[in-house]
């Protein structure tokens, strides 16, 4: 039996599973947190232009687009979906595997859903199985995929894929097919976003719609090969120095990493967040003000290094990625949230003066602990001579460090109370936390312009 078999068996089964309350809310917690970022993506630059390139798809079909008063095919929604809902750089990760499944994974079963005028129910079941199967791949393949794959393009099609089959009913032949006919269309490069760019959301909204279109084949009988992760051609092979395939099934069905997950607590990449939090448990601890601040020194590991190198960012791209920028901020500003990368934040004095103080170097210990442990040594060296140094060993909003359903909640209405009003964001919360029965229609028409 090879892996995408076994990985297929799952999915049928998943099928009928009963899920503990316990995964079922932290399925509720990923769809909630998605649909925020999707919303706080819709008004963006980059949406405005990919709803234009995709003018002529738009207008027919039964599947909502965010930030359009027109709807569209499966296809279209799940690209253009996946797409925005990557923009504002806010949806959630999986740590180990260095990935952020909502995207992929929920845009596309999102709209296979709403097409399909099915429930919450069964849409949260697909997005469990869907984190799963490729949540365990993400993480098999780390670290050296990273070195040049943008995890979110290449494994995210296997979440989509699963997601969209569990949903299909489709069983374990089929599953298979559909997954290694995904599997065959992972991409995204890391040089796509070491640049100011509109091309890194548009890798997850391609292994959204790789994903579903990959389902819906594998229905209609279209077969797909089956030892596509570990043939000697295959995935593995081709996307990883050394995949570990003999622990991808560890704790299968017994231990669902959708209860693993990190939710972001700032609105940049994610390898900044270590360093974020270190310097706000100094300040917050010493009392620290700006202007006591002579310079602060930040150990990082490498990805950090590599991907937020930027220094005085010229634009909102360049200053979600940039450690200097998103330290700086978070000493003047407080918070580094939407308000932060706005243009009046990008060209504050004090912000840009601060990071002419900041230094970072690629330390030793943090990067051997990546990617399952995300990490920063910072230092504050003091006007007056002292010097204040912690060691952040995760970050607030990881699995061992994880934002209540209460901050969740408050990040999300803070998302999204400026684009559909207060009223709605409170009844979207609402749904998506506690109700048994809603019909996804009912989410995406709050949201549908």
């Amino acid at each position: 039996m090879t892996l995408l078999q076994k990985f297929a068996e799952f999915i049928e089964a998943s099928q009928s599973v009963r899920y503990s309350d316990e995964v079922f809310n932290h399925a509720r917690r990923a769809l909630l947190d998605w649909q925020g970022a999707l919303i706080a993506g819709s008004n963006a630059e980059a949406a405005d232009k990919l709803r234009l390139a995709y003018q002529d798809e738009i207008g027919f079909g039964g599947c909502s687009i965010s930030g359009s008063s027109k709807k569209s095919s499966v296809r279209t929604a799940a690209f253009i979906n996946g797409t925005i809902s990557h923009i504002a750089e806010f949806d959630d990760i999986f740590r180990d595997g260095a990935y952020h499944p909502a995207c992929p994974t929920i845009s596309s079963v999102f709209a296979l859903a709403e097409a399909n005028e099915l429930s919450i129910q069964p849409l949260l079941r697909a997005i469990i199985a869907g984190y799963e199967v490729s949540t365990r791949i993400a993480k098999v393949i780390q670290p050296s995929h990273y070195e040049f794959f943008h995890t979110t393009g290449t494994v995210g099609v296997f979440g989509s894929a699963a997601a969209c089959s569990q949903l299909l009913g489709l069983n374990a032949a089929q599953a298979c097919d559909a997954l290694a006919t995904a599997g065959t269309f992972a991409s995204g490069l890391q040089q796509a976003f070491r640049s100011d760019s509109m091309t890194k959301p548009m890798h997850a909204g391609h292994a959204a719609e790789v994903g579903v279109n990959a389902a819906l084949t594998a229905k209609a009988g279209m077969t797909g090969t089956a030892d596509l992760l570990e043939g000697l051609a295959g995935f593995g092979a081709a996307m990883s120095k050394n995949p570990r395939w003999s622990e991808v099934f560890d704790g299968l069905g017994s231990s669902y990493n959708i209860t693993k997950m990190t939710f972001k607590n700032h609105g940049c990449c994610g390898h900044t967040f270590p360093a974020i939090d270190g310097i706000a448990y100094l300040i917050s601890e010493y009392n620290v003000k700006p202007e006591d601040i002579k310079k602060i020194k930040i150990g990082a590991y490498r990805a950090t290094c590599d991907v937020c190198a930027y220094r005085h960012p010229a634009s909102q791209f360049e200053a979600k990625f940039s450690l200097t920028y998103t330290v700086a901020a978070r000493i003047i500003l407080g918070r580094v949230r939407e308000k932060a990368f706005l243009p009046d934040a990008l060209s504050h004095s004090a912000i840009y003066a601060l990071e002419d103080r900041i230094e970072f170097y690629l330390d030793a210990e943090c990067s051997s602990k990546f990617p399952e442990h995300r990490s920063a040594k910072v230092e504050i060296h003091l006007q007056n001579g002292g010097v204040l140094t912690h060691h952040q060993l995760t970050r607030h909003g990881d699995p061992d460090d994880p934002l209540s359903d209460q901050e969740l909640v408050d990040k999300f209405l803070e998302l999204t109370e400026p684009r559909i009003g207060l009223t709605a964001a409170e009844k979207l919360v609402d749904l998506t936390m506690t109700s048994q029965d809603a019909g996804v229609k009912e989410l995406s028409n709050i949201w549908f312009k």
